[in-house]
Parts: structure tokens; sequence; C-alpha cells
């Protein structure tokens, strides 16, 4: 047996470093409109925007409003009103809105800009101030003749940016210096020729940081960005075109002790909407992020760039391809990697951009923790509606990390392979994963492991597990707060007790790059038996554990698709691969073709948008095999049809000896002129994606029936291998028997002269006991071979309460009993020692398997076998019976054959 893994792992820290803010949102007001401003002193946040109302966390729109005329002060600690600051901000005609807001260095005074003509009925021109604490208004003189979109507030003077081409009538064009007082600094000139969307002052006082639409800053070409004298407004550096698209603009400046930092939104093709880190010594550019979605916010805090946008495409960053939006990201600030936080919001109101702005609160009164606001047009947050205004802290963390899935096998090299694919927890990439065997309490096996939601790499174990020994696993993960999820569904395998798998053998022996076998019973998890780790998942729900298999084996299984939207992706991006070959079984009797495997760009985003190395089945039932080649499209087709409801193998392949499509192990096509396939990059699907652009594109890109036994080879296979591939499936080796019952019941404690023969589902419960009976016939063992185990499956009901977190023993029945009789009260008698035991069937719809006692079977074997399932517990199975109308949810006894 393997111990208990690695010593003692390395003290873990609450959150994955250098992440700062917890991902679990609290407790805020919110708005009935967006956010467009925030800012913080003394515990204090003010947010501003285009709004009328707020009102409590959890309150449904138009109830338990109060009156915000586009501004509100909440609390820091508390996400409620704060008192005494009460400011209505309005306009003669069109929309109010507050567009920046700015404290100064003393946390004495709030400066306010926007769009509005009057504050609490008096009258101002797109710029106010207020003394703090009370937000009393004070004196400041300023009037802009257009949109005031940016602020930045010193000791001495407000700088501005927006559409304004006047500040108190006199020529400022879209930015400008004020004194504290008010008075336009007309020695300050920092004129752009477009608008001015964001203006930051260098930590030092000495430069003033602008963002925006322009091209020209001072007469000079600058387009975007530009850094100029603090005290003139003189260029102190410009960025050429290029540096930033010419479609692209600036929304957000942000700096820290070192650098300052740059959010970008673009329109059209060729854009830049990502975020870009720059150095204040050089003012050189320190990094650069090109995820496209519109960067509208950011803020710093400790090392960490937090980030406000709609990010759906981070694969120019070796990150996720185009699919759901990210609104809030992460980065270190000196790395644009993205680190482990992962709250999210919808896009919401107006122009559907989600977040807007972000903010610190540090130094909180009475309060150790620190606070990251986030405002903007959002109704929903981590998938509960909450509008305009969230906000996170730095602790503490109480969030468990979702419960991992896993998958047992005998191991090739003997032994019990366990695999399972990380969890995406969402504010911590490190995470410690424990392996509990045989429903024990002590962990056998313990690993750290990293991941994102976009790259779970598989992590595995081999338990030494003696031939012949059956084992139950379940996985927990626990973040670096101590936050431990559910143990996950139970998995089961025995370890290979001579014989071997002669597929599984051939198609290893070929180095495969992925091998899916698609024989696991339950779950969104595909675990690759390649031994590269490369984790797959199932979506659209296709069935699992799905009899007969195309290859026989102790697990034998395969996949059902739907032909709707049923499909299994990797979440590697798999590139280079102009020579391969692409293998699988499937067996279908569809008339409307789909996809069995090929190559896309997309994951979970939709039907990629660019597909090759394509495989797939048309209306008729022929084959087509084709890659993008010299700039066109080159396919080689069967001449026969095999949606023929039988198992077939197929393989397709491009190398040195051309393009060739095998069947069932025989060649039935070749085009030797061309040898190699385009370099294109993408994520391998099976079951279906877009076949666009396709010859004759078939009725369904989704294919309706069984796949099994898939792989990708990075290499041509030679005829022989093929060949070989197909005739292993047949080779002597051990054998599965999938037996069901011929007799199945229940009893009800509660109804004791019940019968319950004749239902499509059983129970099994120990307080107000169910007891559940099985008969099944079993056979001799094959000539020259002996029975080396035994396994029960049964498949959970679908009913949300079928599940059980109790485990239920496997018990031999030793009195009489007939289906259609059977009742509580007169219930047969059972055997004292347990045979097996089903271990938390849970999940709804779950396949789960309980290993026997292969003796107490093999004595049975030529006769019946009887069995019942009984608890001692109080939560209660349901699983489906004999009667249940589809085929393949019936129990089923698996008895494992082989040479002695």
């Amino acid at each position: 047996m393997a111990g208990a893994g690695p010593g003692a792992l390395p003290a873990a820290q609450a959150l994955t470093p250098p992440v700062t803010m917890t991902a679990e949102d609290l407790p805020t007001w919110q708005t009935n409109g967006i956010v467009f401003a925030l800012a913080e002193a003394d515990g204090v946040v003010f947010a501003g925007g285009t709004f009328s109302a707020v009102r409590p966390p959890g309150a449904e729109p138009g109830t338990q409003e109060r009156a915000a005329g586009n501004f509100v002060a909440l609390d820091a600690a508390t996400g409620e009103p704060a008192t005494g600051c009460d400011l209505s901000f309005t306009i003669g005609s069109g929309t109010a809105m507050v567009r920046a807001l700015a404290v100064s260095p003393d946390h004495r005074t709030l400066y306010a800009a926007g769009s509005f003509g009057s504050v609490n009925g008096a009258g101002a021109s797109s710029v106010a101030a207020f003394a703090l604490p009370g937000c009393t208004r004070i004196p400041f003189p300023v009037a802009a003749n257009g949109i005031v979109r940016g602020l930045a507030a010193t000791a001495d003077r407000v700088y501005l940016a927006g559409d304004f081409t006047q500040l108190n009538g006199r020529a400022h064009a879209r930015f400008g210096a004020v004194t504290t007082a008010g008075a336009v600094d007309g020695n300050w000139v920092a004129d752009a020729d477009e608008i001015g969307k964001a203006v930051a002052v260098t930590p030092d006082g000495a430069h003033v940081l602008l963002g925006g639409d322009f091209f020209r800053v001072n007469g000079a070409a600058s387009h975007a960005l530009a850094v100029v004298d603090a005290g003139t407004g003189d260029n102190v550096r410009t960025y050429p075109e290029g540096f930033i698209e010419r479609n692209s603009t600036v929304q957000v400046i942000t700096t820290d002790d070192t650098g300052f930092y740059v959010g970008a939104e673009g329109t059209g093709g060729g854009v830049f909407d990502g975020r870009i880190a720059l150095d204040l010594d050089t003012l050189d550019e320190r990094w650069r992020d090109t995820c496209l979605g519109a960067t509208q916010a950011l803020a710093v805090h400790g090392e960490v760039l937090y980030s406000g946008h709609h990010a759906h495409d981070c694969s120019s960053m070796g990150e996720f391809p185009n699919q759901e939006r990210y609104h809030l990201l992460a980065q270190s600030v000196n790395d644009p990697g993205k680190l482990g936080w992962f709250p999210n919001t919808n896009d919401g109101l107006g122009e559907a951009l989600g977040p807007r702005v972000l903010a610190t609160a540090t130094d909180v009164p009475g309060d150790s923790r620190d606070y990251l606001w986030v405002g903007g047009g959002f109704t929903v947050v981590d998938g509960t509606a909450q509008w305009g205004l969230t906000r996170f802290a730095t602790g503490p963390d109480t969030g468990a990390p979702p419960t991992p899935e896993a998958h047992a096998a005998a191991g090739p090299g003997g032994g019990i392979d366990l695999s399972w694919a990380p969890s995406s927890d969402l504010d911590d990439s490190l995470l410690t994963y424990r392996v509990y065997r045989d429903g024990g309490t002590s962990p056998v096996h313990t690993v750290q492991a990293e991941s994102l939601p976009w790259s779970r790499p598989q992590l595995t174990w081999n338990d030494a597990a003696a031939a012949g020994e059956s084992h139950s696993y379940r996985i927990s993960a626990t973040d670096g707060a101590g936050n431990t999820s559910a143990l996950s569904a139970p998995v089961t395998a025995t370890a290979a007790a001579g014989g071997g798998e002669p597929y599984r053998d051939a198609v290893l022996a070929d180095h495969p790059a992925l091998y899916w076998r698609l024989d696991e019973t339950a779950g969104t998890f595909a675990s690759d038996q390649s031994g590269n780790g490369n984790n797959g998942f199932h979506r659209g729900g296709p069935q699992r554990g799905v009899t007969p298999a195309a290859v026989p084996g102790p697990q034998a299984a395969s996949a059902g698709y739907d032909g709707t939207d049923s499909f299994t992706y990797s979440d590697r991006l798999f590139s280079g691969q102009q020579r391969f070959t692409l293998e699988t079984w499937f067996r279908t009797t569809t008339t409307r073709g789909g996809k069995l495997m090929g190559l896309g760009n997309l994951t979970v985003g939709g039907p990629s948008t660019s597909q090759d190395d394509v495989l797939y089945m048309l209306d008729d039932g022929r084959l087509r095999f084709g890659c993008v080649i010299s700039g066109g499209s080159r396919v080689l087709t069967t001449s026969r049809s095999y949606n023929d409801g039988r198992w077939h193998q197929v393989a397709a392949s491009i190398g040195a000896r051309g393009m060739e499509l095998y069947v069932d192990g025989v060649r039935t096509n070749v085009n030797s002129v061309f040898t190699s396939a385009r370099n294109t990059s993408g994520y391998w699907h099976v079951g279906g994606d877009s076949l666009a652009n396709w010859a004759n594109r078939p009725s369904s890109d989704y294919f309706a029936g069984q796949l099994d036994e898939t792989a990708v080879y990075p290499a041509q296979l030679t005829a022989a291998r093929v060949a070989a591939h197909h005739d292993a499936a047949s080779l002597p080796a051990d054998s599965v028997t999938a037996l069901e019952p011929t007799a199945d019941a229940y009893v009800n404690g509660a109804a004791r002269g019940a019968n319950y023969g004749p239902d499509q589902q059983l129970a099994v419960r120990g307080t107000s006991a169910y007891e559940s009976y099985l008969r099944f016939g079993l056979p001799n063992a094959p000539a020259g071979q002996v029975l080396k185990n035994a396994t029960l499956r049964v498949r959970v009901s679908d009913d949300s309460a079928s599940g059980s977190a109790d485990s239920f023993a496997v018990r031999p029945v030793t009195g009489d009993w007939q289906e259609t009789a059977v009742t509580y009260d007169t219930r047969p008698t059972l055997g004292d020692t347990a045979l097996g035991t089903l271990e938390a069937p849970a999940t709804p719809g779950g396949v789960y398997a309980a290993p026997l006692d292969p003796a107490t079977v093999r004595a049975a074997l030529g006769g019946e076998l009887d069995l019942a399932l009984t608890g001692t517990g109080g939560d209660s199975l349901w699983f489906w019976s004999r009667e249940a109308r589809q085929t393949s949810y019936h129990p089923q006894l698996l008895l494992t054959f082989g040479a002695p």
C-alpha cells in the first residue's frame, strides 16, 4: 500500500499571495442606476453616478428605497448609508451625472464633477467642492462648458479631464488645473485635440498623467496617453500612435509608489482593451496585458492591480479563449499573469460594461480590514441580484473550495490510478488536496497544486494496491484559510490481477498526447489517461457510464451524446500539430450527422469560430476527415455508411504518407499529396462543435450516439498500428459481464404490508427502515477463466432528494422473497457479514459502485445471488430499479473474469 503521502506541507496563507482581497461580496446598499465614481475618506465611501435612489442589499427594485440624487455616502465597513452627507446633483435638461469624485490629501475636501447644473438646489457648472466631514458646500467657482470625466486633487491644485474646451470662460481644451480656491491656473496648459477621460498625479507630485481619446497634446503627437509637468502642463513624455492602437482610448489611470497603470477600451478590430504597467522612474512600459474586453476601472492594493472590465478573450496572453465574460480580475503589479481572484458581475445597465470604477478604503476607523469597493452598471454579483455597488474585504475568507471530481482505474503499471480535476476557487489558486481511502478519516495522500479556472492541470496519484484489491476513494480540497470542500463522490477501481487490458496497452504504446477512455460514470470531469495530465470536461450533460462499451474491460463504459449541445473538450491549448492521428470508437443510428472530433478555438463560450482537423459524419452515415491545407479544405470521405448501430473504430491521420482515413483497422481513403496540416492552435472537442464552412455540413454539428476510447497522437500512426489497435479490442483479456437483476423490490417500515416490486425506484434507509433486494442469475466462469472481481453498480434517481450522505451495506439474502409479494412484514433474513459498501451515493443521477467479496460471489456462479442494501442512518437513498424505462439506468452486477 502507499503511505500517507508527502511530509508536512508549507504553511498556507489565508489567501494565495499576493492576492489581498477575498472574493466574497459583502452586504452593500445598492443603487437603481449606474455608479461612475467612487472616493473614500476616513471610513466613508462616496459614490456618484446616474441614479435616483438607493436600497438595502437584497431589496427588489422599487422597494425600501431612499431618494439619492446621483450621489450617496456609505459606511466603508458596513455598506450602509452614512449620516451627515446628503447631496443631490441635478440639471435643468438632460441627465445629470456625477462622473468623477476626488478627496484632498488631508481628507478635508471632497470634489465632485460631471454634468450637473445644481447641488441641493444651488447653482453649479459641472464642478463643486464640499468640506469634510459633513459635506457642506464650500466656494469653488469653477465652471466647465462640457462634461468633466476625471479629477485628481493635490494640496494646492485640482486637475480636471473631460469634454470641455473652456474653464471659467478661458480656453482649456480637455484638461485643466485650478487652485483649491477655484481659480483657473492659466499658466498650466495641457491642451488635447480630443476628449480627456482620466487624470492622475504621480506620488511625488512632479507629473500629471493624462488619458483619453486624444491624438495630440500641446500640439505634439501623443495618442491616448501622455505625461506632463505638474507645474506647467508642458509635455514630459508622449506616446506615439501604436503604443496604444488608434481605435483605442485610455479610460482610467492609477498609481502606486513605483508605477502607473492604464486601462483601455477599443472599438472594432485590432484594438487594445487591456492594461499597461509603466515605471514611474523611466515612464517606460513594464508589462502589457492584451486581453479583450474594455477596461474601465483600476485600483492597487498591496502588490496587486485589481481591474474592472468585461474581459472575454485572453488567448493572446496564453490564457482563456473567447468565452463568458470575467468582469473583475487581479494581477501582480510586476507581472501581467492573472492571479486567483474571480468574483464576477454581469454586464448590466447602460452600455452593458459591468464595473465602471474601483476604490480602496484603508485605515477604516474601528476596523482592521481594508476594503475594495466596486461601482458600475451591473445588476448581479456572484449570481445574486445586486445593483450598482458591491465591496470585498481583506478577510475573513470563509468560502470553501468547490468539491473535486475524481476518477479511478487500474493502473497500467500496477496499482490503482486516481485522477482528479483541481477545484476552481474564487480567491485561492493554491489548494491542498487530501485523498481518503475506503471511508477512512486519515488521508492516504496529500498534495498542494495551483490552478486557474481556464487552466486546471489534471492531478494523479497511484495507490500501490496489490493485484485484485478493490478500493474506493474520496478527495477534499482545502484553501489557505482552512476552508474545506465536501468530500468528492466516491470512485472505485480494482488493481489489475494479471492479463492487463490489451486495447489500453496498445494505445499507450503509441504515446498519445490525449487519451479519454470516457468511462466515468458521473460528473463533468473527463480523465486523460495518456499520462500527460490534460484535463477534459463534459458540457451539455452527455450521458455517463453508458453500456455496452466499445472495448471490454473492468470498467467498460462509454459516453452518450445527445446531438444537440453535449460535448467534451480539453482545457489545454494544443498547438503545432501538423502531423497527427485522431482515433475514436463510435456507435449510432443518427441520420443527422455530427462532429466526432475536431480542433476548435473556443471551449465554453459557444461554438468555435475557427475549426480544423475535423472528423465528422455526414447525414447519410459516411465519415469525413478534413484539414485546412494551402488555403483550402482538404477532405477524405468513406464510400459506405456506418450509422448502423454497431461499434466502429475510426482513425484519421496526416503525415509523410499523406492524409489517411481508416475504419475498423482498414484504410479506406488516402490522399498522398498533402503531408502536413497547417500550424494552428485550438482545443480538442469530442461529440460536437461548429462545422461551419466544411463541405457537406451535416444537419447537426453535434453527434447523437455513443463515443468511447478517444485518443490524439502527435504523429502519424502506421497502418499496422491502427490495425493493431482495432485487433486489441478483441484480444483475450479480462472480460466484464454486466448482469441486470431478474427481480428487485424494496420494503418500507412505515407501510408494513405494502409491496413495491413493480416500482421504477428502489429505496434504502436505516431509521424508518427501507431495505432493497436484488436477485441476479449468475453464469459459470468461461472455460479457463476465474472470477476475479464483482461490483454492484446502481444509478441514483434524478430527484433532488434522491442522493444520500449515508453509506449502505450490501448483504447476502439468506431467506426467501418474491418480487411481487415481499413486504416489510415478510422481508427475508439476511446474512450478518456485509459483502461490500455503497459509499455516500450523494449525487442525483450519479452512478455508484460497491466492490463485493469475490469469494462469496464465486461460490454462487451458475446459480442465483440475492443481495440486500441496508442502512443505519436517517438519510434515504433512491435509485433506479430494473423497471426504469431507460435500460442504462438499471442496476448491474459487473463480473470480471480472467485467466487464473
